[in-house]
């Protein structure tokens, strides 16, 4: 299928400097426009409604809110996005197309289905406090959020960037202009503009899929069938949703750092703002692993499995071998370069950007920790997706197990050392993941050939 790597080879083909800027422009908003994009929608809908919402601690509720959705949702329904995508996948291998469509409507009945069921339980026991047409508009988003992700995570695998971002930039772009509109009514107005937003988003996704995969079946459950879901797949994307947010979770329900906010929800003021400010610095580090990952190292690796499948000489499958460790090798290291640079420019004007926002100084050291800490995660998704491409899959099972258990475990010991040591719980974890990474890495692919010819397929 035709990917981003045939886009950024034609903006790269007059090798010139605008050609490269132009490259690595388009790979950083595709790679990271959607987190963007989301960021900054929510931050804004908040801050345009300021003098408009009253009381202002409505504002709050509603940030509060929408980010324990996106969060609770990515972790509940990481169990089915890469293992779905890997069936996806081999579908498209085996030139099954016509069994996309009906399975992706399958799964998104049982994941949205089974969303619905925990958020609606949840709203009962949980939210018994709060208002009845909040609790409504929380289970529908939680649901609703579900399969967005199911569905994006889809097509990222298959490669629809430019779609993807699209149909992200048009509905927070209308999430955002109901909510100037719907503002008047508080909470439940702001909530109803995400939830129009989300409802948007949702159906452009789909309309991607219904175009580009049509299918004369409508609802299918092949993939539950034994064999087609890896539970490897299942685990670890369960573990890395998990470990992004568990740093948050633990500052969240921590008393001495957080506050309650709304029904069970609580927020953390000193550690919320900062990181996801410091998330924004990773669009250079995503664009250098979309360039790298989607030119050179795709490129020789499917020259190196294309000769083996076709019967190469022995020859070329090493040098096609060696294009692919060193490609590989090199797009993680610049990775690193890139984001080691981007860090430091945020560390410059980080406190005129702090100050420019309104935001106290005090919160500088903690965003300069932060922004290590998603730059040191933009490079452990580079390693992870080396693994992906090999089909290490036990390796991205453990990696992301030690992610979670470090992240959990430091950020809980930084709660309990103080405010100095706030963010180094985040940073620490990514950096010893990326170290382990890094050796697991470079001695699979010192032995991509042996793997290749000589071992059994990885157990389901």
């Amino acid at each position: 299928m035709a990917g981003i790597g045939f886009e950024l080879r034609k903006l790269m083909r007059h090798n010139d400097y605008l050609g490269i800027v132009r490259a690595y422009s388009y790979a950083g908003i595709v790679g990271a426009g959607p987190w963007v994009v989301s960021i900054l929608g929510v931050i804004f809908l908040g801050f345009l409604s300021i003098n408009h919402v009253f009381p202002p601690r409505l504002i709050s509720e509603f940030q509060t809110s929408v980010t324990y959705l996106i969060a609770t949702s990515l972790i509940f329904c990481g169990v089915w996005q890469l293992a779905f995508t890997r069936y996806v996948a081999d579908r498209a291998f085996a030139r099954e197309h016509h069994r996309i469509l009906p399975n992706l409507n399958g799964l998104l009945i049982v994941a949205m289905g089974s969303a619905f069921a925990l958020a609606t339980l949840a709203s009962v026991y949980l939210f018994a406090g709060t208002g009845l047409v909040y609790r409504l508009l929380m289970t529908a988003l939680f649901a609703l959020l579900t399969g967005v992700w199911v569905v994006a995570v889809m097509l990222t695998g298959l490669k629809h960037y430019r779609a993807i971002v699209a149909c992200f930039v048009a509905a927070y772009g209308a999430a955002l202009g109901l909510g100037l509109l719907l503002r008047p009514y508080g909470l439940v107005g702001l909530l109803l503009a995400f939830l129009l937003g989300q409802c948007l988003l949702f159906a452009g996704l789909l309309a991607i899929v219904y175009r580009d995969y049509p299918s004369r079946d409508f609802l299918a459950f092949d993939f539950l069938k034994r064999g087609r879901m890896y539970w490897s797949l299942m685990v670890c994307g369960f573990f890395y949703n998990a470990a992004i947010w568990a740093d948050k979770f633990v500052f969240w329900f921590t008393p001495s750092t957080s506050q309650d906010v709304i029904g069970p929800l609580r927020a953390s003021a000193i550690y919320d703002l900062p990181i996801f400010l410091a998330y924004l610095a990773i669009i250079p580090g995503m664009a250098v692993f979309l360039m790298r990952v989607e030119t050179d190292f795709v490129e020789y690796y499917d020259r190196f499995y294309e000769g083996v499948r076709e019967g190469a000489s022995l020859s070329y499958i090493r040098n096609m071998r060696n294009g692919m460790v060193t490609s590989a090798k090199t797009g993680i290291f610049d990775i690193i370069k890139v984001q080691s640079l981007t860090t430091v420019l945020a560390f410059v004007v980080g406190p005129a950007v702090l100050r420019a926002l309104g935001i106290s100084l005090l919160y500088v050291p903690l965003f300069k920790i932060d922004v290590v800490g998603t730059g040191l995660q933009v490079a452990l998704m580079g390693i992870l997706n080396i693994f992906f491409y090999l089909d290490r899959r036990a390796r991205v099972v453990n990696l992301t197990a030690i992610f979670l258990g470090l992240n959990l475990g430091l950020s809980i010991v930084s709660t309990h050392l103080g405010l100095y040591f706030y963010g180094y719980g985040f940073s620490l974890s990514a950096l010893v993941s990326v170290l382990v990474g890094l050796v697991w890495l470079d001695r699979d692919m010192e032995a991509v050939e042996y793997q290749t010819f000589m071992l059994q397929p990885w157990t389901h």
